[in-house]
């Protein structure tokens, strides 16, 4: 016997990339029934579909990306064989920077555009922060108007209403990224010198529903510790700002919402107008939103001037807004939680320009599918599953798989009827042959329980000789099952089954399944009664 054991060969293991998560077919479901949803209201206000690849150069991506150390820093990017740098995209809205400059006068501007697809982000994950997410995205480019905000901000609504969330029950809040750097240059804090204060000024506000009037001002000035107290918790380093800086700001995220809004906004001009000719040209351009928005029969309740909405991203160059969910939702544990914005926009005239050397407007905004899916799913506009589990044809005999087949084709030709081109006239309805071992029948019934199938087809070979097939109604089965105790009383019923002619196979399927849904129309009916 040899001294040296043998190895066995390790097997690899399975697991998941951080932060890369997996979909299940009730996801994959939601969300695209969502997003055909979202679709229908994006092409009634005349938008087109285009699409752009995953992977870009790097310097197409530009100055915004998250992090500017290194390329792969905050974007995930590798070197081609010609040495340039490649990343993947990290949102959508910088490649259709490029696709527009790139085909420029090919386009017709206004170039009204929606796009969905996967964002990568190489940064932390963590919980509900995920490395790889989907955007739906919407954008006008070439419009440099704030009607076409106002636009926006009125799709962003009429969406939310589309996707069944009640008025009332979310806010398009609405900013300008104008009036924000008009704030800034009221305080000293204008200049590229200033770039980075200015930055973590805009984060603190940011927090201001989190934390509060007083955990902001505590960001705005020395800094926070997040247990509340020097040394517990974390500490946040703060803008540093002065007391009077500090004021200022306040002061202006706490302009009130509503009718007094317009007398608040008067005393803050007067008192900083002379020094930032922004924030008179921002909240002009604020009004004009709120009257186009108004004269479209869009009330307050529904799209809401907010000086405290921020948006995280650099390129923002004037109005800004994010759609917020109000209420209370349920969240994975049923607890009641605030679920706060599910996507946001705001207008980018820098981002075209880059290319191009000549001014070209744009705004548009983003939807975080997977978050606002989650949002629907919890608050039961969503379901994922199945319209219908497989009607399965069951393997009696092996030496006839030819024949239960046949049966399984001519059941999905004759239940999924479709028109001159193909196309189909209904709903689908799987049909699925058992493909597992037949050998113990009594598991594929398992099977199909567990598939959810109404359904199952049975033919061994003395229905065969016979001439006929069991069509087993699988939801009146279980059903009777509930009531009989006595096993021989369970054979003795049978239940749930018909024994008919092979010739009548598929009407008596088509009856059992108009049946079923007759049912279930009841019973939702006496469930809402």
């Amino acid at each position: 016997m040899s001294d040296k054991k043998q190895k066995k060969p390790q097997k690899l293991k399975a697991r998941l990339a951080r932060g890369f998560p997996d979909r299940s077919s009730a996801d994959i479901r939601a969300t695209d029934e969502m997003m055909a949803k979202i679709r229908t209201v994006y092409e009634r206000f005349g938008f087109e579909p285009v699409e752009t690849p995953f992977i870009e150069y790097t310097d197409a991506l530009g100055k915004f990306l998250p992090d500017q150390d290194r390329p792969n820093e905050g974007v995930f990017s590798f070197q081609d064989d010609d040495d340039q740098w490649l990343s993947l995209r990290y949102d959508l809205t910088a490649p259709l920077a490029r696709h527009v400059a790139e085909n420029f006068n090919d386009i017709q501007l206004p170039y009204r555009t929606y796009r969905a697809g996967w964002v990568f982000r190489n940064e932390k994950p963590g919980p509900g922060r995920f490395r790889q997410f989907m955007q739906f995205d919407a954008d006008i480019v070439g419009a440099p108007g704030v009607q076409a905000d106002a636009e926006m901000c009125m799709m962003m609504a009429d969406t939310m209403e589309a996707l069944g969330i009640p008025r009332g029950d979310y806010v398009i809040r609405v900013n300008n990224r104008k009036v924000l750097d008009g704030v800034m240059e009221a305080i000293g804090l204008g200049g590229e010198e200033s770039a980075g204060k200015r930055l973590t000024v805009l984060r603190a506000i940011d927090k201001l529903d989190k934390f509060g009037t007083e955990g902001v001002k505590l960001l705005l000035g020395p800094g926070r510790w997040d247990g509340g107290k020097e040394g517990e918790g974390d500490f946040t380093p703060g803008a540093g700002l002065g007391s009077w800086q500090i004021e200022t700001i306040i002061r202006f995220v706490s302009i009130p919402r509503g009718a007094a809004m317009g007398e608040k906004v008067a005393d803050f001009l007067e008192s900083t107008a002379d020094k930032s000719t922004l924030l008179q040209d921002g909240f002009a351009e604020l009004g004009k939103i709120s009257e186009t928005v108004r004269a479209s029969g869009y009330d307050s309740d529904r799209i809401l001037i907010d000086p405290s909405v921020v948006r995280g991203l650099e390129y923002y160059t004037g109005p800004v807004y994010e759609a917020e969910l109000l209420g209370g939702i349920p969240n994975e544990k049923g607890q009641i939680v605030q679920f706060g914005s599910v996507g946001g926009g705001g207008r980018y005239d820098g981002l075209v320009s880059r290319f191009m050397g000549q001014p070209v407007p744009a705004t548009g905004f983003s939807i975080g599918v997977s978050r606002l899916m989650t949002a629907l799913k919890n608050l039961g506009k969503l379901s994922g599953e199945a319209a219908n589990g497989p009607v399965l044809v069951t393997i009696m005999d092996r030496d006839r798989i030819g024949d239960y087949a046949k049966m399984a084709q001519e059941l999905r030709t004759a239940l999924n009827p479709v028109d001159e081109n193909n196309q189909p006239l209904g709903p689908t309805i799987p049909v699925e042959l058992f493909q597992g071992n037949p050998k113990d029948f009594p598991k594929q019934l398992r099977y199909a329980d567990r598939r959810g199938s109404p359904i199952a087809i049975i033919q061994g070979g003395n229905e065969k000789e016979a001439g006929h097939v069991i069509v087993k109604d699988l939801i009146e089965g279980k059903r009777i099952a509930e009531t009989i105790t006595d096993n021989a009383e369970w054979r003795e019923a049978k239940a749930g089954e018909h024994l008919v002619d092979e010739a009548d196979l598929v009407l008596t399927v088509k009856r059992v399944l108009a049946e079923q849904a007759s049912d279930a129309a009841i019973d939702a009916a006496n469930k809402e009664g």
